[in-house]
């Protein structure tokens, strides 16, 4: 990827939209080889932990293809994957026609105040430049006793598993996806990224302070991944 569409840790959301538009095609595809498979278990999880009843209202932001989104549509939900790549979106729409796809910014979202039973992003929340309006911004979207879950890298919680994480997402990663992914060079921010993030405490206090209640989490894969979960106060 040139300098042009590669994003940085700066996180200029015209540089990391066009870095998600650079991959859509076979995103879908890269993510099941980064990460062996577990994702669509993972998919699962969240849709477990969010409650989600028939018929309720579930907000994906950063949903990317929709790929995300199919197990709320599979209970019963209505999904509406929420993404501001156009080119992750023209491919969601093409291959998941179930879905209603929405353009939109993290930080300032396209729906009115408590339109969603619950709301969710994962892989997503650290490509933000704004961490805590993201999240205020899903609290003031999600109606009151809604919840909200969040998957995303971590940081195992020994060292030595800690070291062997930093070693696959910074050296590994980037090389196994050379094959899968349209442009490669995106994996190497998406180490970068993954590396500079929250560990699963700090993260929970990130949440907390943007005005959910009752946060915990559960890690997953040794913790290189945690699910964080939390409640829109009443």
């Amino acid at each position: 990827m040139d300098s042009v569409t590669r994003a940085t840790l700066e996180k200029r959301p015209g540089d990391v939209a066009r870095m998600f538009d650079a991959v859509a095609e076979r995103y879908d595809r890269t993510n099941a080889v980064m990460t062996f498979g577990q994702e669509r278990r993972w998919r699962r999880l969240v849709a477990g932990a969010l409650e989600i009843a028939p018929g309720a209202r579930v907000l994906d932001l950063a949903a990317g293809t929709g790929a995300s989104s199919l197990p709320f549509v599979e209970a019963g939900a209505r999904a509406v994957a929420c993404d501001f790549s156009l080119g992750m979106l023209s491919v969601g729409r093409r291959k998941h026609p179930e879905v209603t796809f929405v353009a939109g910014d993290a930080l300032a979202l396209p729906f009115g105040d408590e339109s969603f039973d619950a709301t969710t992003i994962s892989f997503g929340l650290r490509n933000v430049a704004d961490v805590r309006t993201a999240l205020a911004e899903l609290a003031r979207v999600t109606k009151p006793g809604g919840r909200l879950a969040v998957l995303e890298t971590s940081h195992p919680p020994s060292a030595t598993l800690d070291r062997l994480n930093r070693l696959y997402t910074n050296r590994v990663m980037p090389v196994l996806a050379r094959p899968f992914s349209s442009d490669p060079a995106a994996y190497s921010y998406l180490a970068e990224s993954a590396g500079a993030w929250f560990g699963q405490a700090a993260l929970a206090e990130e949440i907390r302070a943007a005005g959910w209640g009752q946060v915990g989490w559960r890690n997953l894969l040794f913790g290189a991944v945690a699910l964080h979960v939390a409640l829109r106060p009443s």
